[in-house]
């Protein structure tokens, strides 16, 4: 193996804490890695380049499960994109959805904010709305 670092390294390179390499290692979302003679952690650059795409994957929003798939296909070069464009779509409509969830949740804020008449606690229109969750949002997570 050329150019192999030690977890903290690894860490440094890819741009993800020690604890969340471990992690990844103990779901399987990257492989165990072979120890030194000390029992050390060692990782070569492949893993940095993985380590980074789980750790853009994740800034995009990816659940774990999606960037295991996106990983394994990622291995098969001379398969269809298909499944990947798939996997991104079905992702974006989970992102449209929750900023549709999000906008209501800020108009239903800001129509709160606007309802207080700023007096007294007793009066607060803020506070007696999200006392009577009837009158809020309510929706299934």
């Amino acid at each position: 193996m050329s150019d192999v670092m030690a977890i903290g390294g690894l860490s440094r390179k890819a741009g993800v804490k020690v604890p969340t390499i471990r992690y990844y290692e103990s779901i399987g979302l990257l492989p165990q890695p072979p120890r030194s003679d000390g029992n050390r952690r060692l990782y070569g650059s492949k893993v940095v380049e993985k380590l980074r795409f789980i750790r853009h994957a994740r800034e995009l929003g990816f659940e774990i499960d999606a960037i295991r798939e996106l990983l394994d296909l990622a291995e098969q070069p001379q398969r269809s994109c298909a499944k990947v464009d798939a996997l991104a779509r079905e992702h974006l409509c989970a992102i449209t959805s929750r900023i549709e969830r999000l906008t209501a949740l800020k108009v239903e804020v800001e129509n709160m904010i606007k309802a207080c008449a700023k007096g007294r606690i007793s009066k607060c229109r803020i506070i007696d709305t999200l006392s009577h969750h009837e009158h809020c949002l309510h929706r299934e997570h």
